[in-house]
């Protein structure tokens, strides 16, 4: 088969609930963009597809298989395409890079997830103690979890080693230590969604939908290298 081509049939696919109706609870939007599905042709999953909602605002990243499964069935249409062609047993199509939903999905904003990365971000790689800007960055509870501290991002900070070792189990107080600033939860940006997908520059085709995210994702993609 020649380079370029990925031949699958259409009975592999399967299709994305959201095939099946327009859906307007935020929870449903949810389990649509995260429900499992199976692997296509390696040609075809190396490349991953852009998600518009109907009002073109930028919802998600989906595999081919699913962004495919939405085409075939109507729920979507291609607004962009890499320079791919896929037969399926009826026909031959160009892989789609960017689609657009039929339906409007209504979701509520996202928030961001609780993570040793998203500190890391958060604190912009810097100790909340001595203010030192380090990749080697530890977790530091506030109050500590012996003394009844949360796991949350209101008692978690950034701390170097020698910070985080000199305070140790104790309280602030105690510790005679200082924060820069309090603790908060970051709001997750326009893309964080995608963001948290991606692990490669994007194609270029999808930058006229999602404004400034190439600027964004770089300083997204060097905080994942440095987990």
């Amino acid at each position: 088969m020649a380079a370029g081509v990925a031949m699958i049939t259409e009975c592999e696919f399967v299709p994305w609930a959201c095939m099946h109706a327009p859906c307007e609870s935020g929870l449903e939007a949810h389990r649509l963009m995260n429900q499992p599905t199976e692997p296509l042709q390696p040609i075809a999953t190396r490349q991953m597809v852009l998600v518009l909602n109907q009002n073109y605002e930028p919802l998600n990243v989906c595999n081919m298989r699913r962004a495919i499964g939405l085409i075939i069935h109507d729920k979507a249409e291609v607004l962009d395409v890499y320079q791919v062609r896929i037969i399926t047993a009826s026909s031959t199509i160009e892989a789609p890079s960017v689609i657009r939903l039929s339906h409007l999905i209504r979701r509520p904003h996202p928030r961001v997830k609780l993570t040793r990365r998203e500190i890391f971000i958060r604190d912009n790689y810097t100790c909340q103690y001595c203010g030192s800007r380090t990749a080697d960055l530890t977790i530091d509870h506030i109050i500590p979890r012996s003394r009844g501290g949360v796991h949350s991002w209101e008692n978690l900070v950034s701390a170097c080693r020698s910070c985080n070792h000199r305070k140790g189990g104790k309280l602030l107080t105690d510790s005679k230590m200082r924060l820069s600033r309090l603790p908060f939860e970051p709001k997750a940006g326009r893309y964080y969604t995608i963001q948290r997908r991606m692990s490669a520059v994007v194609s270029d085709s999808w930058l006229r939908f999602i404004p400034d995210f190439e600027s964004i994702a770089i300083g997204h993609l060097h905080s994942r290298a440095s987990d």
